[in-house]
């Protein structure tokens, strides 16, 4: 199917994506030039770079947690479980960022963590973004810059619908997630990974790109995904979907009481957990405090063992 997720659904989705991360930086305002941390785990996958592209890498904090930006060169970073700890399950970490920053720790290097401690061998996908300013005032300014909010649901443009927005590329995002599950099934003997059992969960633009790489890629074979907080609209779902655990809160502005995704995977008579949190906003990563979201981990850890996801097939 070519068409598995139309062209107004991704891109509508990345409109509701990018709108909710620039909104969300521009309540705090405060961006803090950064000096790139060590990355001394990361492997270059040899995706290429960026078309167009001449500002270099560089970092910032915000919320305390370090961001890249301009990221032209795809990486990934392993963490991997103890010994005598692993259960041989993989997942795929994509952070977030509207596809102009990743958010590294709160959405990649501390879930990944999270999950090493569980037993489960965890990816940050480092991947790469569009071109932002050079400078870090105009950055700023470009990400403080007053944008349109997305159209709300009408009776032409129903809450299960996501509006049409201007066409995005993706290919080189895809690229890059298909180039960090191949280095995995390459290496899996020695990270002690069952190829059976890989998974993706992304956060915001991260989960578009879970989703994306779902329903687009011809070579990821995922066993599971988990988007947290992404695009809620409706996609064409394939007959062999992997199971998906979805994650959202009712005040995150990507929710809008859509179900659209949701909807889709359960009529395509594919394995579905959603979980609608009270509260959470945007951006939460495994958590922010006195919130009903904070549970979130807890939840998707309990899905994978009630899945098996944790046990290895009987013969491996």
């Amino acid at each position: 199917m070519s068409t598995y997720l139309s062209n107004r659904v991704k891109t509508g989705l990345f409109s509701i994506l990018l709108f909710s991360a620039v909104s969300t930086m521009a309540q705090d305002g405060t961006i803090y030039p950064l000096e790139a941390p060590p990355e001394p785990n990361a492997i270059l996958l040899g995706t290429g770079g960026v078309n167009g592209q001449k500002a270099k890498e560089t970092w910032f904090r915000q919320w305390g947690d370090p961001m890249a930006r301009n990221v032209t060169t795809a990486t990934l970073t392993p963490f991997l479980p103890a010994k005598g700890k692993a259960t041989g399950a993989a997942v795929i970490v994509a952070p977030g960022g509207g596809f102009r920053w990743l958010s590294m720790d709160n959405e990649g290097w501390e879930v990944a963590k999270a999950l090493a401690d569980k037993g489960i061998a965890a990816f940050v996908l480092k991947y790469r973004l569009q071109p932002t300013p050079e400078s870090p005032e105009d950055f700023k300014a470009s990400m403080n810059a007053p944008r349109p909010a997305p159209p709300a649901p009408s009776a032409t443009t129903p809450a299960t619908t996501s509006a049409a927005a201007p066409q995005r590329d993706l290919s080189n995002q895809l690229q890059d997630a298909e180039a960090a599950y191949t280095l995995i099934l390459k290496r899996a003997q020695e990270w002690g990974v069952d190829t059976d059992r890989i998974g993706m969960i992304g956060f915001s633009a991260g989960a578009m790109l879970t989703m994306h790489a779902t329903l687009q890629s011809k070579t990821m074979k995922l066993a599971f995904i988990g988007p947290v907080y992404g695009g809620m609209g409706p996609v064409e779902v394939p007959k062999d979907a992997p199971p998906m655990f979805n994650v959202i809160a009712s005040d995150d502005g990507l929710f809008r009481g859509q179900f659209g995704v949701v909807d889709s995977w359960f009529k395509a008579g594919r394995p579905v957990e959603f979980h609608l949190y009270q509260n959470g906003g945007h951006g939460f990563g495994l958590g922010n405090p006195d919130r009903t979201s904070n549970k979130w981990f807890d939840a998707f850890m309990h899905w994978l063992d009630v899945n098996k996801f944790l046990k290895a097939k009987q013969g491996k």
